[in-house]
């Protein structure tokens, strides 16, 4: 059987933010469902009924935290409790998959510890459903 296409590191991808670009500063950028499963048993060895509910989204980021003028924390701290559009390309270039969705901004975190990189990690409740898609 031949290897996949398709397959790839993720790495060279595009994360844009209200129109900014910031993969430059992200080292985790992905779009996480919770898609609960029901299960109900029967009283018969077969008898399972299941469903998968609808899933809900989550921005979930790591990365540099920047805190001033072009850093992510800072725009994020900025827009900390209101709505802004993210587009997720994990990979550059035309023909690849892509993800446009709103998340609700929150504040990252602020300092840390000495000795080490100020970093930022959170996870941002997605609005609705992704927009799914391909690059020009």
């Amino acid at each position: 059987m031949p290897a996949p296409t398709g397959a790839h590191v993720y790495k060279n991808a595009i994360v844009t933010i209200d129109e900014v670009e910031y993969a430059n500063q992200l080292t985790r950028a992905e779009l996480v469902p919770d898609q609960p499963v029901q299960t109900l048993r029967t009283l018969v060895p077969d008898g399972t009924v299941q469903d998968v509910d609808t899933p809900t989204w989550t921005f979930a980021i790591s990365g540099l935290q920047i805190n001033i003028a072009g850093g992510l924390a800072k725009a994020l701290r900025d827009a900390s409790g209101t709505q802004i559009e993210v587009t997720l390309q994990p990979r550059a270039g035309s023909a690849q998959a892509t993800a446009t969705f709103t998340v609700v901004a929150m504040a990252p975190p602020f300092g840390g510890t000495q000795g080490d990189w100020l970093q930022q990690e959170l996870e941002m409740p997605v609005v609705g459903e992704p927009v799914w898609g391909t690059s020009a």
